[in-house]
């Protein structure tokens, strides 16, 4: 079982296909919060994106990988 406790600041985030998803910027509640650096073009410039923990397949030295394919969990992501 992989705890978010053992997820940490500026961690890379990559998809299954071994896709750069994003940077962790902290742990909230059920999600991972992502750096603003990784927020994408247009409409989504300058937000923070969120990734939920459930797509956590394991977290590997300092990379956190998700059971989904890169583009798979951006889709998924929720905007605040």
């Amino acid at each position: 079982m992989t705890g978010a406790s053992r997820i940490k600041e500026h961690m890379e985030v990559i998809g299954a296909d071994g896709v750069h998803v994003g940077t962790v910027d902290r742990v909230e509640s059920h999600r991972i919060k992502l750096t603003r650096q990784d927020s994408g073009e247009g409409s989504h410039k300058g937000h923070h994106h969120y990734v939920s923990l459930g797509l956590v397949a394991d977290v590997e030295g300092d990379k956190v990988r998700l059971a989904a394919n890169g583009d798979v969990a951006v889709t998924m992501e929720e905007e605040r």
